[in-house]
């Protein structure tokens, strides 16, 4: 089984969103599942709803690999109590799968299992998993039990998940958790997907 992990962070290097999410890959790895992951923010995803939108469009590439993978990690941080304008812009770039059917005619993200992982400074954890749980599964994709992990620091205060030391043990089970529900459900559905329309 194959996992892709998405960074939608607003910053073209480093940060807490990537280690949350390289942690997330880890667990994924004790599971045997092999893992991607990608900077969204270092592609040009053009604005849109189609699965191509021309000329330098980075997304058909993107789609692919999304597709090609068992399980799908959104990662994103919180910015003014929101998710962020990258990964927003990955959801509606996968609007355009409420119009694209696989062999069976089932839309296909159909036994795709996503993931949700957020980080921030700020309150806002459950309101932005909640935005990005309907929009995922408005386009297919299934979440298993407690498909999220989380951090949120101390309001107005500077530190940083990247900097937080030892980990927040909350945070390491809430991510073994996700991780292990996703692997099974992911698993479940490689042997019996979803019936045809």
């Amino acid at each position: 089984m194959d996992a892709i992990a998405l960074n939608c962070s607003l910053k073209s290097a480093g940060g807490s969103t990537q280690v949350l999410l390289d942690e997330v890959a880890d667990a994924l790895r004790s599971h045997d599942v092999g893992t991607t992951s990608v900077r969204v923010v270092d592609l040009d995803i053009k604005p849109g709803v189609a699965s191509d939108e021309g000329d330098g469009d980075a997304w058909p590439d993107l789609r692919r690999q999304i597709l090609d993978a068992d399980i799908v990690v959104l990662g994103t941080p919180i910015w003014l109590g929101q998710p962020s304008s990258v990964v927003k812009r990955v959801l509606e770039r996968m609007d355009a799968f409420l119009g694209e059917t696989d062999d069976q005619g089932r839309m296909i993200s159909y036994d795709k299992v996503a993931l949700v992982a957020v980080v921030g400074n700020e309150d806002g954890a459950h309101h932005v998993s909640a935005e990005l749980y309907q929009a995922l599964n408005d386009v297919g994709f299934t979440l298993p039990a407690s498909a999220v992990t989380y951090w949120v620091g101390e309001a107005m205060q500077g530190i940083d998940y990247k900097d937080k030391h030892p980990r927040p043990e909350k945070t390491q089970s809430a991510t073994e958790g996700a991780v292990r529900n996703a692997v099974h459900l992911a698993r479940l559905l490689n042997a019996q997907g979803y019936p045809a329309g």
